[in-house]
């Protein structure tokens, strides 16, 4: 079998919605045959993808953030802010994206926050005059800070597969998150502030101080994970198994009926979405073996060598395909796949692993926002009933404030790369 029609395969399969594990791994499996390779290389490429010390973390973070979503954790985090800040004009826009901030310290993940807290947000956002567009717009493009801000899911699969510091990768996205927070701010301020009937509540002492108090516990977690990470006192993975049992002990204070269903539904949907990404990074490993194979990162760097010989061009070409890549392709497995094919040119052009990280995971992540596979549309479109194509419609009025932070990201490296030094 030929590259070109295992590539034309998977993207078919795509198309025709197979799960994306089996759109990778079933044409994997028959080039490797077809090449006179044995079945058994494919098993122990999938698990080689998996078996790694960092990996471990994932399932714990996981765990933290559907803890949060079903304790109720997600929707104080979200009463706290909004009696914060719920006085000025365009009010829940502001708390929608402080809220994702806040969320983003637990969940690691875009998805987990669409999901949960997401739904809260849209639904009072709707009870208080905002349009479905601008709900969906400003939910969606707020849930990318998640894969940035520690413990971010894909930052960990990033360190895993290049071979640098997790503590580095989060260390690097605290910055590019903040960031990212501050311009969806001023990108809400720009809808809003014209708006007289988005006007704010008025400020109640009473309030902040209620919500703040039950809210508190749930802010300890990132002191846990970031403190304990800068002090030495424990490994990302070892700071993932203190946050998971801290958070778990708050969310069993939380639930005062049903804790035994609690823990049920919280292990389950753990389990399972492990399960899920742990079969896209086995069978992607295969697929990224098979391009190792065919020399693709070679020719990739011949052809990027050709077109620029500075580290800015390349991360720009670099940005533009996995912007691409990430419009078709669900953002873990293209991770897995796109990475080992060109960090060691990233290297060669002299861009730091740890800047080209963070830079690789933003592109992909915007994927999830853009038509025809948005991952964090369809789930937001699901939980909230608001019609695909207006949900689409409002994270696109969001794609130039993220494109912007994408910008900012390659031509400003200390964004990412001043904590770590």
């Amino acid at each position: 079998m030929e590259l070109s029609v295992l590539i034309i395969a998977i993207f078919v399969l795509l198309a025709l919605r197979v799960p994306i594990a089996f759109a990778i791994l079933g044409p994997s499996m028959l080039y490797l045959v077809s090449n006179g390779y044995t079945l058994d290389l494919s098993f122990r490429l999938a698990i080689e993808g998996i078996d790694s010390w960092p990996l471990l973390a994932v399932p714990l973070f996981i765990l933290v953030g559907v803890a949060a979503n079903y304790s109720g954790i997600a929707e104080r985090l979200f009463d706290f802010v909004l009696a914060l800040v719920g006085r000025v004009r365009g009010a829940l826009g502001y708390v929608n994206v402080a809220a994702s901030l806040g969320f983003s310290w637990m969940s690691g993940a875009s998805l987990a926050d669409v999901a949960g807290l997401g739904s809260v947000e849209v639904k009072q956002m709707q009870k208080r005059g905002y349009s479905d567009m601008f709900s969906a717009g400003v939910t969606t493009a707020s849930s990318l800070i998640g894969p940035i801000m520690p413990p971010s899911i894909p930052a960990i699969v990033y360190a895993s597969i290049a071979s640098v510091s997790t503590g580095a990768m989060f260390l690097a996205g605290i910055i590019p998150a903040l960031v990212m927070f501050i311009i969806l701010c001023l990108t809400v301020f720009l809808f809003t502030f014209r708006r007289a009937d988005l006007a704010g509540e008025p400020f109640n002492l009473r309030r902040l101080g209620r919500a703040s108090m039950r809210a508190l516990l749930p802010m300890v977690v990132p002191v846990i994970i970031i403190g304990g990470i800068l002090t030495g006192w424990f490994t990302p993975t070892e700071a993932a198994c203190v946050a998971a049992v801290f958070i778990l002990a708050v969310a069993m204070a939380i639930v005062k009926n049903g804790r035994l269903k609690f823990l049920g539904v919280v292990f389950k949907e753990t389990v399972v979405t492990t399960a899920s990404i742990m079969i896209i990074l086995g069978a992607s490993n295969i697929l990224g073996w098979i391009l190792a194979r065919e020399r693709v990162p070679f020719h990739m760097a011949k052809w990027m060598s050709e077109i620029t010989d500075s580290p800015v061009g390349f991360l720009l070409l670099t940005a533009l395909l996995l912007l691409i890549i990430g419009c078709f392709m669900e953002s873990l497995s293209a991770l897995v796949i796109t990475v080992p094919v060109l960090l060691p040119i990233a290297i060669d052009f002299g861009v730091d692993p740890v800047h080209f990280g963070l830079v690789t995971i933003l592109s992909l992540m915007i994927g999830l926002l853009t038509p025809p596979f948005g991952a964090a549309v369809f789930v937001l479109s699901g939980a909230t009933r608001i019609p695909i194509w207006t949900a689409f419609k409002g994270s696109m009025m969001f794609m130039p404030s993220l494109l912007i932070m994408l910008l900012l990201l390659i031509f400003v490296p200390e964004l990412a790369l001043f904590l770590v030094n």
